[in-house]
């Protein structure tokens, strides 16, 4: 009689505290529990719950490591709003472990930032066209920093993001914002004038929300994403490589 292959991997059992930081973070995610809201003592966590109360808090700490709990004034826990950064990093990880390519980072941004310079050109303020035009500025200074220049551009972007005022499109776009920025420090040190084409774009896209044109607005996204592409195709890259094998580059 042969043996038959094993199919199944051992059932790991998940810990009680994280079921409790997770029983608590779907009240808050369904909108039941809404931010400012208290969720109860420790003591009366440990009696809904029926654990100790050490596990109650290493629950609670999980929660107020990514910033949907806090303590108020009183030391009273409440709900809090998650951390923007920390959620990114968390969604850019998985990016990651899913090796996704260049290729669908470029196809993603080039859809989201269609969608954020037409919200951008409707919306922007005085005051935001005056952050760009510094941003601008500060990147013409370092033009021969191919890193400096990447992370200015990282900046730009989330500037020209804030423009819209979508939180949603925000949240989308952040994740691969962190996978964009060392493949964009590849692109510019493989492109010749690499960073005079990318200040170029910047100026028309800031140019784009001085108009109020929307059109002008979605040219140069294109543009400019397409030359992200070139550069990072003249850098000798495979369009469909992961995206981790650029990060361990940079």
């Amino acid at each position: 009689m042969s043996e038959t292959a094993e199919k199944f991997t051992r059932i790991t059992p998940v810990p009680a505290y994280q079921m409790v930081a997770e029983a608590i973070e779907r009240e808050i995610l369904s909108g039941r529990l809404r931010p400012g809201d208290p969720i109860g003592t420790e003591a009366e966590l440990v009696r809904q719950f029926g654990v100790n109360r050490s596990t109650v808090r290493e629950g609670i700490r999980l929660l107020e490591q990514g910033g949907m709990v806090h303590r108020d004034s009183s030391r009273r826990l409440a709900v809090g709003l998650p951390h923007y950064d920390r959620l990114a990093t968390r969604a850019s990880r998985a990016l990651m472990l899913h090796q996704v390519s260049f290729r669908e980072l470029w196809e993603a941004t080039m859809a989201l930032s269609l969608a954020s310079i037409e919200l951008a050109v409707d919306r922007a303020t005085p005051e935001e066209i005056a952050a760009l035009d510094a941003n601008i500025a500060a990147t013409e200074a370092a033009m021969d920093d191919p890193v400096t220049v990447a992370t200015l551009d990282s900046e730009f972007h989330l500037l020209l993001e804030k423009c819209g005022r979508n939180r949603v499109l925000e949240l989308a776009r952040e994740p691969s914002n962190m996978l964009i920025y060392p493949t964009t420090n590849v692109a510019v040190r493989a492109t010749e004038h690499g960073t005079r084409r990318l200040i170029e774009a910047h100026r028309m896209l800031v140019e784009s929300l001085r108009r109020r044109d929307r059109e002008l607005g979605r040219l140069w996204t294109r543009r400019h994403l397409d030359d992200w592409r070139k550069g990072f195709e003249k850098a000798g890259m495979d369009l469909d490589q992961p995206v981790d094998l650029v990060t361990g580059m940079v």
